[in-house]
């Protein structure tokens, strides 16, 4: 990516903007968001560790679902994103619930240039298959971190079944995200994310798929990373 570009594809941002108002909706299209946040939130901690004085930075925070969360568990959380309207909405959030959440409409590029090796913790969740260069941001991440930090990321796998699962089952039969949310192209395999984030100095630590039942309508943590799946990274020391 050029050095004075913008990792990020107008297209995504207009798209999210657009359904902003709704973030904290937990009927509307972000439903999915709010059902997986407690499994993203307990996975996070399974890990690093009780959230308590840690310093997080949320890598494309959006309306601020998991942000909170994290600042609820006792953090102290940044968030950051390129869509103006969906930060507008986390900082009003944020407000009204009295969590407090610092929100920056910043790349995570930029902020690695700012603050290098400042957070204990970075999270970077369903944000990877949105950017036209995923490996750039997977680069911030780690320069984001202090040695030793957490990276944690979360993203779509690249296979006929996450295309029928991902974009036809959820966007056009089951109407769980709105249609035109995923591209398939877009979407990256675990090896790829794997060997990006060792190019990077992370090592990976564990790697989990999140399920969806149609019938019982609930999400879980499994073995099973054909779809959705969360890669947990750590910094060389």
């Amino acid at each position: 990516m050029p050095k004075n570009s913008v990792n990020v594809d107008p297209a995504e941002i207009e798209k999210f903007s657009a359904l902003a108002s709704r973030w904290w909706d937990p009927t509307s299209e972000f439903k999915p968001l709010h059902a997986i946040n407690p499994l993203r939130l307990g996975w996070i901690i399974e890990h690093a560790g009780a959230l308590t004085d840690k310093k997080i930075v949320d890598v494309g925070c959006g309306g601020g679902i998991l942000a909170e969360a994290m600042a609820k568990e006792g953090a102290s959380v940044t968030g950051i994103d390129l869509a103006e309207k969906s930060l507008k909405v986390a900082r009003l959030h944020s407000l009204d619930s009295g969590v407090p959440v610092s929100y920056k409409m910043l790349s995570a590029e930029a902020l690695a240039d700012e603050e290098p090796g400042q957070y204990d913790v970075v999270t970077c969740m369903e944000m990877l298959e949105h950017v036209p260069d995923p490996a750039s941001i997977i680069h911030a991440c780690a320069k984001l971190v202090k040695p030793n930090g957490w990276v944690f990321f979360s993203t779509l796998n690249r296979n006929p079944k996450s295309f029928l699962f991902a974009i036809v089952g959820a966007e056009y039969l089951l109407k769980l995200l709105p249609t035109g949310t995923h591209h398939y192209e877009s979407f990256i395999k675990p090896s790829e994310l794997s060997r990006s984030a060792r190019n990077a100095s992370l090592n990976t630590q564990d790697l989990r798929g999140l399920e969806y039942n149609p019938l019982t309508q609930h999400y879980r943590l499994s073995s099973d990373t054909s779809v959705n799946y969360l890669l947990a990274t750590r910094k060389d020391s």
